[in-house]
Protein backbone atom coordinates (compact mmCIF):
# COMPACT_ATOMS: atom_id res chain seq x y z
CA UNK A 1 0.00 0.00 0.00
CA UNK A 2 1.16 3.59 -0.54
CA UNK A 3 2.81 5.33 2.37
CA UNK A 4 0.28 7.17 4.55
CA UNK A 5 1.08 10.85 4.15
CA UNK A 6 -0.76 13.83 5.56
CA UNK A 7 -3.63 13.21 3.14
CA UNK A 8 -4.37 9.71 4.40
CA UNK A 9 -2.90 9.23 7.87
CA UNK A 10 -6.22 9.18 9.73
CA UNK A 11 -6.92 5.77 8.22
CA UNK A 12 -3.85 4.30 6.55
CA UNK A 13 -1.39 4.88 9.36
CA UNK A 14 -3.47 2.75 11.67
CA UNK A 15 -3.51 -0.08 9.15
CA UNK A 16 0.24 0.07 8.56
CA UNK A 17 1.22 0.06 12.20
CA UNK A 18 -1.60 -1.94 13.81
CA UNK A 19 -2.38 0.99 16.05
CA UNK A 20 -4.92 1.78 18.72
CA UNK A 21 -6.98 4.43 16.98
CA UNK A 22 -9.77 3.71 19.44
CA UNK A 23 -7.71 5.53 22.06
CA UNK A 24 -8.01 8.82 20.25
CA UNK A 25 -11.31 9.00 18.34
CA UNK A 26 -11.47 11.94 15.96
CA UNK A 27 -14.39 14.30 16.38
CA UNK A 28 -14.70 14.68 12.62
CA UNK A 29 -12.68 13.17 9.81
CA UNK A 30 -11.04 15.29 7.14
CA UNK A 31 -12.38 13.06 4.41
CA UNK A 32 -15.92 14.08 5.38
CA UNK A 33 -15.48 17.26 3.36
CA UNK A 34 -17.77 16.98 0.38
CA UNK A 35 -16.03 15.87 -2.78
CA UNK A 36 -17.35 18.85 -4.68
CA UNK A 37 -15.99 21.47 -2.30
CA UNK A 38 -12.61 19.77 -2.07
CA UNK A 39 -12.15 19.49 -5.83
CA UNK A 40 -13.22 22.94 -7.09
CA UNK A 41 -9.77 24.47 -6.91
CA UNK A 42 -8.87 25.02 -10.55
CA UNK A 43 -10.78 28.30 -10.78
CA UNK A 44 -10.97 29.25 -7.13
CA UNK A 45 -7.56 28.76 -5.52
CA UNK A 46 -4.99 29.43 -8.20
CA UNK A 47 -4.05 28.17 -11.60
CA UNK A 48 -3.17 24.51 -11.15
CA UNK A 49 -0.07 24.92 -13.30
CA UNK A 50 1.17 27.65 -10.95
CA UNK A 51 0.66 25.40 -7.94
CA UNK A 52 2.43 22.52 -9.63
CA UNK A 53 5.31 24.75 -10.70
CA UNK A 54 5.75 26.05 -7.17
CA UNK A 55 5.88 22.54 -5.73
CA UNK A 56 8.31 21.36 -8.40
CA UNK A 57 10.63 24.28 -7.68
CA UNK A 58 10.59 23.60 -3.95
CA UNK A 59 11.24 19.84 -3.95
CA UNK A 60 14.93 19.88 -5.04
CA UNK A 61 15.84 22.39 -2.32
CA UNK A 62 14.06 20.36 0.34
CA UNK A 63 15.88 17.25 -0.80
CA UNK A 64 19.23 19.05 -0.81
CA UNK A 65 18.66 20.33 2.71
CA UNK A 66 17.71 16.91 4.02
CA UNK A 67 20.72 15.23 2.39
CA UNK A 68 23.11 17.87 3.67
CA UNK A 69 21.76 17.61 7.21
CA UNK A 70 22.35 13.88 7.63
CA UNK A 71 25.75 14.19 5.96
CA UNK A 72 26.98 16.92 8.29
CA UNK A 73 25.00 16.01 11.42
CA UNK A 74 25.20 12.22 11.38
CA UNK A 75 24.03 11.84 14.98
CA UNK A 76 21.19 14.33 15.01
CA UNK A 77 17.58 14.02 13.82
CA UNK A 78 16.01 17.43 13.21
CA UNK A 79 12.37 18.35 12.81
CA UNK A 80 13.26 20.99 10.22
CA UNK A 81 15.55 19.02 7.89
CA UNK A 82 14.04 15.56 8.36
CA UNK A 83 10.52 15.69 9.80
CA UNK A 84 9.04 18.55 7.81
CA UNK A 85 10.85 17.54 4.65
CA UNK A 86 9.35 14.04 4.91
CA UNK A 87 5.94 15.69 5.44
CA UNK A 88 6.30 17.69 2.23
CA UNK A 89 7.81 14.92 0.11
CA UNK A 90 5.30 12.25 1.13
CA UNK A 91 2.41 14.62 0.44
CA UNK A 92 3.84 15.68 -2.92
CA UNK A 93 4.44 12.06 -3.86
CA UNK A 94 0.77 11.30 -3.28
CA UNK A 95 -0.11 13.96 -5.86
CA UNK A 96 2.26 12.31 -8.33
CA UNK A 97 5.28 14.59 -8.06
CA UNK A 98 8.60 12.94 -8.79
CA UNK A 99 10.81 12.74 -5.72
CA UNK A 100 14.10 11.07 -4.89
CA UNK A 101 12.74 7.88 -3.35
CA UNK A 102 16.16 6.72 -2.19
CA UNK A 103 16.61 9.96 -0.27
CA UNK A 104 13.16 9.71 1.28
CA UNK A 105 13.90 6.17 2.40
CA UNK A 106 17.24 7.29 3.80
CA UNK A 107 15.66 10.12 5.78
CA UNK A 108 13.13 7.75 7.33
CA UNK A 109 15.74 5.10 8.15
CA UNK A 110 17.97 7.79 9.65
CA UNK A 111 15.08 8.81 11.90
CA UNK A 112 14.41 5.23 12.98
CA UNK A 113 18.10 4.63 13.68
CA UNK A 114 18.28 7.83 15.73
CA UNK A 115 15.51 6.60 18.01
CA UNK A 116 16.84 3.04 18.17
CA UNK A 117 20.20 4.22 19.52
CA UNK A 118 18.44 5.37 22.68
CA UNK A 119 15.80 2.64 22.84
CA UNK A 120 16.80 1.51 26.33
CA UNK A 121 16.82 5.08 27.56
CA UNK A 122 13.37 5.75 26.18
CA UNK A 123 12.03 2.61 27.82
CA UNK A 124 13.39 3.88 31.14
CA UNK A 125 11.87 7.34 30.71
CA UNK A 126 15.07 9.06 29.58
CA UNK A 127 14.78 10.90 26.30
CA UNK A 128 17.21 12.68 24.03
CA UNK A 129 17.89 16.35 23.42
CA UNK A 130 14.60 18.15 22.85
CA UNK A 131 12.72 15.67 25.07
CA UNK A 132 9.08 15.08 24.07
CA UNK A 133 9.32 17.52 21.16
CA UNK A 134 12.12 15.56 19.50
CA UNK A 135 10.53 12.19 20.29
CA UNK A 136 7.18 13.35 18.95
CA UNK A 137 8.55 14.81 15.73
CA UNK A 138 10.56 11.64 15.10
CA UNK A 139 7.52 9.38 15.62
CA UNK A 140 5.45 11.63 13.35
CA UNK A 141 8.14 11.33 10.66
CA UNK A 142 7.94 7.54 10.90
CA UNK A 143 4.15 7.69 10.82
CA UNK A 144 4.17 9.71 7.60
CA UNK A 145 6.27 6.98 6.00
CA UNK A 146 4.04 4.13 7.19
CA UNK A 147 6.59 2.76 9.65
CA UNK A 148 5.21 -0.22 11.61
CA UNK A 149 5.02 -0.43 15.37
CA UNK A 150 8.19 -2.08 16.68
CA UNK A 151 10.22 -2.34 19.88
CA UNK A 152 11.77 1.09 19.35
CA UNK A 153 8.51 2.92 18.71
CA UNK A 154 6.98 1.15 21.72
CA UNK A 155 9.87 2.36 23.86
CA UNK A 156 9.41 5.94 22.65
CA UNK A 157 5.69 5.72 23.45
CA UNK A 158 6.61 4.55 26.92
CA UNK A 159 8.85 7.58 27.29
CA UNK A 160 6.00 9.90 26.27
CA UNK A 161 3.83 8.31 28.96
CA UNK A 162 6.50 8.62 31.64
CA UNK A 163 7.73 12.09 30.72
CA UNK A 164 6.13 14.86 32.83
CA UNK A 165 3.64 12.26 34.05
CA UNK A 166 2.50 14.53 36.87
CA UNK A 167 1.37 17.17 34.37
CA UNK A 168 -1.88 17.39 32.42
CA UNK A 169 0.02 18.15 29.20
CA UNK A 170 3.52 18.08 27.73
CA UNK A 171 5.91 21.02 27.88
CA UNK A 172 8.81 21.99 25.66
CA UNK A 173 12.28 22.19 27.20
CA UNK A 174 13.54 24.47 24.41
CA UNK A 175 12.97 28.15 23.87
CA UNK A 176 13.52 28.43 20.14
CA UNK A 177 10.47 30.14 18.66
CA UNK A 178 8.35 29.56 16.79
CA UNK A 179 8.66 25.80 16.33
CA UNK A 180 10.41 24.64 19.51
CA UNK A 181 8.94 26.45 22.46
CA UNK A 182 5.22 25.81 22.66
CA UNK A 183 3.34 23.62 25.09
CA UNK A 184 0.58 23.16 22.51
CA UNK A 185 2.96 21.77 19.89
CA UNK A 186 4.68 19.49 22.41
CA UNK A 187 1.28 18.23 23.56
CA UNK A 188 0.01 17.53 20.04
CA UNK A 189 3.20 15.71 19.07
CA UNK A 190 2.97 13.51 22.16
CA UNK A 191 -0.72 12.76 21.59
CA UNK A 192 -0.10 11.96 17.94
CA UNK A 193 2.79 9.66 18.81
CA UNK A 194 0.75 7.78 21.41
CA UNK A 195 -2.22 7.51 19.07
CA UNK A 196 -0.20 5.88 16.33
CA UNK A 197 2.48 3.94 18.20
CA UNK A 198 0.93 3.13 21.57
CA UNK A 199 0.78 -0.56 22.48
CA UNK A 200 -2.08 -2.57 23.91
CA UNK A 201 -0.31 -2.63 27.28
CA UNK A 202 -0.16 1.17 27.26
CA UNK A 203 -3.84 1.66 26.44
CA UNK A 204 -5.17 2.76 29.82
CA UNK A 205 -2.30 5.11 30.63
CA UNK A 206 -2.45 6.62 27.16
CA UNK A 207 -6.18 7.20 27.50
CA UNK A 208 -5.68 8.89 30.88
CA UNK A 209 -3.02 11.22 29.51
CA UNK A 210 -5.18 11.99 26.50
CA UNK A 211 -8.16 12.88 28.68
CA UNK A 212 -6.03 15.12 30.90
CA UNK A 213 -4.56 16.81 27.85
CA UNK A 214 -8.00 17.39 26.35
CA UNK A 215 -9.14 19.16 29.51
CA UNK A 216 -6.01 21.31 29.42
CA UNK A 217 -6.48 22.13 25.73
CA UNK A 218 -10.08 23.15 26.31
CA UNK A 219 -9.21 25.34 29.30
CA UNK A 220 -6.06 27.02 27.98
CA UNK A 221 -6.22 29.91 25.49
CA UNK A 222 -3.67 30.23 22.70
CA UNK A 223 -1.59 33.39 22.48
CA UNK A 224 0.11 33.23 19.06
CA UNK A 225 -0.23 31.46 15.73
CA UNK A 226 1.90 28.45 16.67
CA UNK A 227 -0.27 27.93 19.72
CA UNK A 228 -3.51 28.33 17.76
CA UNK A 229 -2.34 25.87 15.11
CA UNK A 230 -1.33 23.14 17.51
CA UNK A 231 -4.19 23.76 19.91
CA UNK A 232 -6.55 23.04 17.01
CA UNK A 233 -4.63 19.92 16.04
CA UNK A 234 -4.45 18.81 19.65
CA UNK A 235 -8.20 19.15 20.09
CA UNK A 236 -8.78 17.10 16.94
CA UNK A 237 -6.37 14.34 17.98
CA UNK A 238 -7.67 14.22 21.54
CA UNK A 239 -11.25 13.74 20.34
CA UNK A 240 -12.81 17.10 21.20
CA UNK A 241 -16.41 17.87 20.34
CA UNK A 242 -17.09 19.35 16.92
CA UNK A 243 -18.19 22.70 18.41
CA UNK A 244 -14.90 23.05 20.28
CA UNK A 245 -12.93 22.25 17.14
CA UNK A 246 -14.94 24.79 15.14
CA UNK A 247 -14.28 27.45 17.77
CA UNK A 248 -10.56 26.78 17.47
CA UNK A 249 -10.85 26.99 13.67
CA UNK A 250 -12.51 30.40 13.91
CA UNK A 251 -9.91 31.59 16.41
CA UNK A 252 -7.19 30.82 13.87
CA UNK A 253 -9.04 32.23 10.88
CA UNK A 254 -9.70 35.51 12.67
CA UNK A 255 -5.98 36.24 12.96
CA UNK A 256 -5.37 36.15 9.21
CA UNK A 257 -3.71 39.34 7.98
CA UNK A 258 -4.91 41.67 5.23
CA UNK A 259 -2.24 40.29 2.86
CA UNK A 260 -3.73 36.79 3.16
CA UNK A 261 -0.97 35.44 5.36
CA UNK A 262 -0.55 34.79 9.05
CA UNK A 263 2.06 36.31 11.36
CA UNK A 264 3.87 34.39 14.07
CA UNK A 265 2.83 36.96 16.68
CA UNK A 266 0.58 40.01 16.77
CA UNK A 267 3.66 42.27 16.59
CA UNK A 268 5.14 40.64 13.49
CA UNK A 269 4.35 40.67 9.78
CA UNK A 270 3.04 37.70 7.84
CA UNK A 271 5.54 35.03 6.84
CA UNK A 272 5.53 31.69 5.07
CA UNK A 273 6.04 29.62 8.22
CA UNK A 274 3.03 30.93 10.12
CA UNK A 275 0.89 31.02 6.98
CA UNK A 276 1.66 27.49 5.85
CA UNK A 277 1.23 25.89 9.27
CA UNK A 278 -2.15 27.60 9.59
CA UNK A 279 -3.29 26.44 6.15
CA UNK A 280 -2.26 22.81 6.58
CA UNK A 281 -3.85 22.42 9.99
CA UNK A 282 -7.02 24.34 9.10
CA UNK A 283 -7.56 21.85 6.28
CA UNK A 284 -6.38 18.61 7.88
CA UNK A 285 -7.57 19.15 11.46
CA UNK A 286 -10.26 21.78 10.96
CA UNK A 287 -11.89 20.43 7.81
CA UNK A 288 -11.68 23.84 6.12
CA UNK A 289 -12.12 23.07 2.40
CA UNK A 290 -9.46 24.16 -0.03
CA UNK A 291 -11.91 26.43 -1.88
CA UNK A 292 -12.70 28.43 1.26
CA UNK A 293 -11.98 32.06 0.40
CA UNK A 294 -9.77 32.77 3.40
CA UNK A 295 -7.85 29.55 2.81
CA UNK A 296 -7.37 30.52 -0.84
CA UNK A 297 -5.98 33.90 0.21
CA UNK A 298 -3.32 32.10 2.22
CA UNK A 299 -2.36 29.97 -0.79
CA UNK A 300 -2.01 33.09 -2.91
CA UNK A 301 0.25 34.58 -0.25
CA UNK A 302 2.55 31.55 -0.43
CA UNK A 303 2.69 31.73 -4.22
CA UNK A 304 3.57 35.45 -4.10
CA UNK A 305 6.30 35.03 -1.51
CA UNK A 306 8.12 32.04 -3.01
CA UNK A 307 11.46 33.24 -4.32
CA UNK A 308 12.75 32.65 -7.82
CA UNK A 309 15.01 29.80 -6.67
CA UNK A 310 12.00 27.96 -5.21
CA UNK A 311 12.69 28.77 -1.57
CA UNK A 312 10.93 30.84 1.08
CA UNK A 313 12.96 33.11 3.35
CA UNK A 314 11.84 33.49 6.96
CA UNK A 315 14.05 35.41 9.37
CA UNK A 316 15.05 33.46 12.46
CA UNK A 317 14.24 34.82 15.90
CA UNK A 318 15.88 31.96 17.83
CA UNK A 319 19.26 32.27 19.45
CA UNK A 320 21.71 29.79 17.88
CA UNK A 321 23.15 27.19 20.25
CA UNK A 322 24.88 24.84 17.81
CA UNK A 323 27.79 25.35 15.45
CA UNK A 324 26.49 26.74 12.19
CA UNK A 325 26.63 24.58 9.08
CA UNK A 326 25.24 24.87 5.57
CA UNK A 327 22.77 22.07 4.91
CA UNK A 328 22.15 22.89 1.27
CA UNK A 329 19.00 24.94 1.82
CA UNK A 330 19.44 28.69 1.16
CA UNK A 331 19.41 31.66 3.53
CA UNK A 332 22.42 31.10 5.77
CA UNK A 333 21.64 31.61 9.44
CA UNK A 334 17.93 31.65 8.59
CA UNK A 335 18.02 28.33 6.74
CA UNK A 336 16.47 26.15 9.45
CA UNK A 337 13.32 28.17 9.99
CA UNK A 338 13.21 28.74 6.22
CA UNK A 339 13.33 25.03 5.38
CA UNK A 340 10.68 24.47 8.05
CA UNK A 341 8.52 27.07 6.32
CA UNK A 342 9.20 25.42 2.98
CA UNK A 343 8.16 22.01 4.27
CA UNK A 344 4.84 23.35 5.47
CA UNK A 345 4.37 25.61 2.41
CA UNK A 346 5.05 22.81 -0.07
CA UNK A 347 2.53 20.66 1.80
CA UNK A 348 -0.11 23.41 1.73
CA UNK A 349 0.37 24.08 -1.98
CA UNK A 350 0.15 20.37 -2.71
CA UNK A 351 -3.10 20.10 -0.75
CA UNK A 352 -4.51 22.87 -2.96
CA UNK A 353 -3.98 20.81 -6.13
CA UNK A 354 -7.06 18.81 -7.19
CA UNK A 355 -6.50 15.09 -6.91
CA UNK A 356 -7.44 14.67 -10.58
CA UNK A 357 -4.61 17.00 -11.61
CA UNK A 358 -1.82 14.57 -10.79
CA UNK A 359 1.68 15.10 -12.09
CA UNK A 360 2.89 12.68 -14.76
CA UNK A 361 6.28 11.00 -14.98
CA UNK A 362 7.70 9.59 -18.23
CA UNK A 363 4.43 10.15 -20.03
CA UNK A 364 2.27 8.19 -17.60
CA UNK A 365 0.47 9.01 -14.41
CA UNK A 366 2.77 8.35 -11.49
CA UNK A 367 1.41 6.50 -8.47
CA UNK A 368 3.36 5.92 -5.24
CA UNK A 369 2.81 2.24 -4.59
CA UNK A 370 0.79 -0.32 -6.50
CA UNK A 371 -0.96 0.71 -9.70
CA UNK A 372 -4.72 1.10 -9.14
CA UNK A 373 -7.12 -1.27 -10.83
Amino acid sequence: MPCPNILTWHSAAAVCAGLLVVLFPAAMMADEISENSAEKTTENVADVSALQAAVRKSIPLLEAGSKGSITQRKQCFTCHNQGLVVLALSTAQDRGFAIDQDNLNQQVQFTADFLKKNQAGYQAGKGQGGAAMTAGYALWTLELAGWPLDETTSAVSEYLLLYQADSDHWKSVSQRPPSEQGEFSATWLALQGLQNFGTVAQTERARNRRDDALDWLLDTPATDTEDRVFRLWGLRTAGAEADDINTAVQDLLQTQQDDGGWAQTAEMKSDAYATATALVVLHVAGDVPVNNEKWMQGIRYLLRTQLEDGSWHVVSRSKPFQTHFESGYPHGKDQFISISAAGWATTALTLAIPSDSRETVSGKTYYPGPEPD
